[in-house]
């Protein structure tokens, strides 16, 4: 049986990657500073509860070999955490630090699997996604180098520094720029929700003729991959022998307007958007596939509307749980 180790498996990409693996067969071991939010912690065969910061739980992790390692683990959060400024000291020690010493004990240990980084389109210069119709944003437009937020530069360092172990101690990496990861089971309140998270709670507490609130004019555009779909990617590249980057995303571009009024469609209800003053990142990001096509045949298969109808329906099911609506 194939070994999987989880970094950042109570996060919600990561704790439906475990999901994903259990499925295809692997022992998982899960590692974060808390369990799940919104599943059963034993969905891994182990889980550990530490500090990726710290030298002794990367000695107490390691005890065993791993076929494969999925680091997800970072600081991280949407626009209200990462685009105000005040969290960007944290935010790049924190996950720089996880990423040292994560290449370091693989190194260390003579690790012989492969690891999986989870890189972002945060990397990509805001010099590039000024234009709300951004035809997409390749691989290789990550330089000259100027992300719009010290997140990004983070990435940026750490990607470098996958391709550079790689170089010097054979470390077999595969490093992918995810481009805003949504659905179900993840979080939608608390400062670090994402955009679609974010509406689909606003519109879900919202009663009908009333208003909501957004960033800016709204008019700022992103591309938005389904988790289901972000995980086959993951797998198809690990089963390939491209090292990367890759960028996972999609090509459906919307506004933040119109994605608001998706979800209200979705919901049946008629709002109004109060625009106010808010961090909104970049002007337009999109995804350009060409070359994750061409090196692992891969394309999301969820289109925005049908993905977004399953996250609305589960965060209105919460709320309702919590007796909110």
């Amino acid at each position: 049986m194939k070994k999987a180790l989880v970094l950042g498996a109570g996060g919600f990409i990561g704790h439906h990657l475990v999901r994903y693996l259990k499925k295809l067969g692997f022992w998982v071991r899960g590692v974060d500073l808390k369990y799940p939010e919104f599943s059963p912690k034993d969905e891994a065969d182990d889980f550990v509860i530490g500090d990726l910061r710290d030298p002794e739980v990367w000695q107490k992790i390691l005890d065993q070999e791993f076929d494969e390692i999925y680091q997800l683990a970072a600081d991280m959060g949407g626009a209200g955490f990462v685009f105000t400024g005040e969290n960007d000291a944290d935010i790049m020690h924190n996950s720089a630090l996880i990423n040292l010493n994560c290449l370091y004990y693989l190194k260390e240990k003579k690790f012989k699997g492969k690891v999986f980084y989870s890189s972002s389109a945060c990397v990509y210069p805001e010099y590039r996604q000024t234009d709300p119709n951004n035809p997409g944003l390749k691989e290789e437009d990550a330089y000259p180098a100027q992300p719009d937020s010290e997140y990004g530069w983070e990435k940026l360092f750490s990607e470098r520094m996958y391709f550079a172990f790689h170089r010097n101690y054979e470390i077999n990496v595969r490093v992918a720029r995810f481009h805003n990861v949504y659905g179900p089971e993840g979080t939608y309140e608390g400062g670090r929700e994402k955009a679609p998270a974010a509406l689909c709670r606003k519109i879900a507490l919202a009663k009908d003729g009333g208003e909501i609130e957004i960033w800016g004019d709204g008019e700022q555009t992103r591309s938005f991959l389904y988790i289901d779909d972000a995980l086959e990617g993951v797998r198809k590249f690990m089963d390939s022998d491209f090292l990367g980057p890759l960028n996972l995303g999609s090509e459906e571009l919307i506004s933040i307007n119109n994605l608001a009024k998706m979800i209200m469609e979705i919901a049946g209800k008629k709002l109004n958007l109060k625009h106010i003053p808010g961090p909104t990142g970049v002007r337009g990001r999109n995804a350009d596939l060409t070359l994750v096509r061409q090196k692992i045949d891969w394309e999301p298969k969820t289109p925005l509307r049908v993905g977004i109808e399953k996250t609305y329906h589960w965060i209105e099911s919460e709320l309702k749980k919590q007796g909110r609506i």
